[in-house]
């Protein structure tokens, strides 16, 4: 029965390391099904019990309570500027000419360089456009409709 107990001890302690070495919650549900299979080694309980509670209080923990802690590990993933742009509907502050090389737009209060996706496209000022990609520091953009 020692050594059954020290190896629940000792998959705990390897548990735990992974868990440090990782920071992405990948073993600690087991660490805690380990942490139970060695207190039912201490109560007496036997070896197959031991495995069952493992296993199943390795599976609750995670089935259970990853979700939940990946809400407070996992970063928020957030848009910037450059990404919330695509498709969006943006206003034409200067004529878009690209054989000019001319073209300013403003998107929520924002100022960008604009070009046409083709060339022989041109916005007008105030004229709506809507934004295919952004390329560098300019906003490739395409006609909308109903755009005055």
């Amino acid at each position: 029965m020692e050594k059954v107990f020290i190896f629940w001890i000792g998959l705990l302690v390897i548990f735990l390391l992974v868990e440090i070495a990782t920071v992405g919650l990948t073993s600690i549900w087991f660490a805690g099904g380990a942490l139970v299979a060695g207190a039912v080694c201490i109560m007496g309980g036997s070896l197959w019990l031991q495995v069952v509670l493992f296993f199943v209080v390795s599976f609750v923990l995670l089935y259970f309570t990853r979700p939940w802690a990946l809400r407070f590990v996992k970063p928020k993933n957030v848009k910037t500027n450059y990404e919330e742009l695509e498709g969006k509907t943006v206003r034409i502050l200067e004529t878009v000419n690209n054989i000019e090389g001319t073209g300013r737009a403003i998107y929520n209060g924002m100022e960008w360089s604009a070009r046409a996706e083709r060339d022989d496209v041109t916005f007008e000022v105030e004229e709506l456009a809507q934004v295919l990609r952004v390329q560098g520091v300019k906003l490739i953009l395409q006609k909308k409709e109903n755009s005055k």
